[in-house]
């Protein structure tokens, strides 16, 4: 699975790649003014809560999957088309843009990757930036779904005690239920292992190399062949952990509904502490 792409590798080929631009944080919505004031040239913004996330509810979370043909329509209107080679990116080291590389992974578009340091790593690199909106000619993309891995609540809490590995990818003050500044309860899965998001980054923003994750994935019982499940508080930065794991060679499966959707059920056991 070819998860990332250098800055200077993305520079030569832009005329063949459609670049989408998911620029999101959480607490923030000024994504789009983000993009208009500033974006790689022809890149189109997709706004993750809306175009890549179906509607919240506490049964499902608060990003839950949209469904195949609601992404597709999305990714026809971006621009994709069968064979499209797809090159996803955002301003924060990928937190919010590996969403839209899980997405489409797991819609069954395969040809799409992260860039590595995004927006600082285009410009280093030397690429220029464009202003204003950018409407592409509309693709004609099929999707087909079940393109990567998924866990149900209950699946995704069966990992620990069947020999499995669920880590959890937010802050490690969420984990450990010294805070919690979105959903209904603190704490974490019980038996989930505390792994997050930012340490698969280097302080440069890119990706820590394969060899480096592999020795931090191995420190938290993780290894080639191990289980491995990985949830967030809605399922967005765990796919950026699932893009790290694919980078040290491990298949992961992603829990959608994440913390959001466990801790909205009081029925549901939470632990907290290291």
């Amino acid at each position: 699975m070819t998860v990332l792409i250098a800055a200077e590798e993305l520079l030569g080929r832009t005329g063949d790649v459609v670049l989408l631009d998911v620029r999101w944080a959480l607490g923030r919505s000024d994504g789009r003014e983000q993009h208009r004031a500033g974006h790689l040239p022809g890149a189109v913004y997709v706004d993750l809560p809306t175009e890549l996330a179906a509607d919240a509810s506490p049964e499902a979370g608060r990003h839950p999957l949209p469904s195949v043909q609601a992404l597709q329509s999305a990714a026809r209107r971006w621009g994709i088309s069968t064979g499209s080679r797809v090159v996803v990116h955002d301003a924060t080291g990928g937190l919010a843009a590996a969403r839209a590389w899980w997405l489409l992974r797991w819609g069954g578009h395969t040809d799409v990757s992260i860039l590595d340091g995004g927006l600082a790593a285009w410009t280093a690199a030397g690429g220029e930036l464009e202003a204003g909106d950018v409407v592409p000619e509309p693709g004609d993309v099929v999707l087909t779904g079940g393109g990567m891995p998924v866990l149900t609540a209950d699946e995704a809490a069966a990992l620990p005690a069947t020999g499995g590995v669920l880590l959890d990818a937010r802050a490690g003050e969420r984990y450990r239920g010294q805070v919690e500044p979105v959903d209904p309860r603190a704490g974490h899965v019980p038996g989930a292992v505390s792994a997050p998001t930012t340490e698969n980054l280097a302080t440069d923003g890119r990706f820590a190399t394969a060899a480096v994750l592999t020795e931090r994935f191995a420190a938290l019982g993780v290894r080639p062949g191990t289980t491995v499940g990985v949830y967030c508080g809605s399922g967005v930065t765990a796919a950026h952990e699932v893009a790290a794991l694919a980078e040290a060679g491990i298949e992961a499966a992603l829990w959608p509904g994440s913390w959001s959707q466990w801790s909205a059920d009081p029925d549901r056991p939470v632990a907290t502490g290291p």
